[in-house]
């Protein structure tokens, strides 16, 4: 059986490290390069504490894909640049230092991988499906939580609390947290809504009735079901705006749900760096101003690669 393979949503660290690290960080030219060095240290971090045969970067090739956007129409629409209808609002100083991550990231034998028109979450989705071991998903973001299988020994470490405390979401964790099981978060998520993903939710229903039905009657369509029952538990506010909103719920869920379906380069344990190799990232680390990180990141993949 294959050792862990660890998924980095690596949009939402490299934004963690771009808030949390000052931007006083610079380059020798000037650049602000927060982002970089967080992200490298955090790779450094997480592969010490964790360990893993494979990495992959999981990349938004986009962001917001039209599919999505046809389902249902304000998903991400709090997100876009000022006059777009696609761009990212992405802040002046990060901009430039999303190159030099894929950039580090590559240099480090750790694969970038995207797909057309998919999102980061879709490219884990895939990976965690295929890949016949162990994973953890390193990621800020809620939705993939519906990833958690602890039969399948699939966690989530989720960054809320900054990386250095993660929290290891598993089914339990999910119990505890959301009172629904796991492999209901989608319908959870559908419910409940997300503002910060432009997903209003079914009017009337919050984290605590969403859970309350799922309780009560399993899954989405045993809810549906019980709203078009006049003889079901449910109160009239929910019970009217799950009937009125059952296209919106058809829709969210597609939107909400990772695709598990993407073709994907095949993923290859940890190289061993060459001496040339482990040159050219300190050639870059030296240019780009990266300091001990740089020391930090090659010495824990260097420890993994020989495992």
């Amino acid at each position: 059986m294959p050792g862990r393979l660890l998924l980095l949503d690596t949009a939402s660290l490299y934004y963690r490290a771009f808030f949390g690290l000052p931007d006083t960080l610079k380059a020798p030219d000037g650049t602000v390069v927060n982002a970089v060095r967080g992200l490298v240290d955090f790779v450094a971090t997480l592969v010490n504490r964790e360990g893993a045969e494979a990495v992959v970067a999981c990349w938004d090739d986009d962001w917001r894909p039209a599919w999505r956007v046809e389902l249902v129409p304000t998903y991400k629409t709090q997100r876009l640049a000022d006059g777009s209808s696609d761009a990212e609002q992405t802040p002046d100083d990060l901009s430039p230092q999303v190159p030099l991550i894929a950039e580090a990231l590559t240099l480090l034998g750790i694969p970038v991988v995207g797909a057309p028109d998919a999102e980061a979450d879709d490219v884990i989705g895939t990976l965690v499906d295929r890949w016949d071991g162990p994973v953890d998903v390193v990621t800020g973001d809620r939705d993939l939580f519906q990833l958690v299988d602890d039969a399948a020994a699939h966690r989530v470490l989720y960054t809320a609390r900054g990386v250095s405390k993660l929290d290891e979401v598993d089914e339990a964790w999910i119990r505890e947290k959301y009172d629904i099981d796991a492999a209901r978060y989608v319908d959870y998520a559908v419910l409940r809504g997300d503002a910060s993903d432009g997903l209003p939710g079914v009017a009337g229903i919050g984290e605590k009735t969403a859970a309350a039905l799922l309780g009560a009657f399993g899954d989405l369509d045993g809810i549906l079901a019980a709203a078009q029952d006049p003889s079901t538990a449910i109160t009239p506010r929910p019970r009217r705006s799950l009937v009125e909103q059952a296209d919106y719920v058809a829709a969210a869920r597609q939107v909400v749900a990772v695709r598990r379906d993407l073709d994907l380069p095949e993923v290859a344990p940890l190289p061993r760096l060459t001496s040339g190799q482990v040159e050219e990232f300190r050639e870059f680390a030296t240019t780009w101003g990266l300091g001990g990180a740089a020391d930090r990141v090659l010495t824990a993949l260097q420890a993994e690669s020989e495992l």
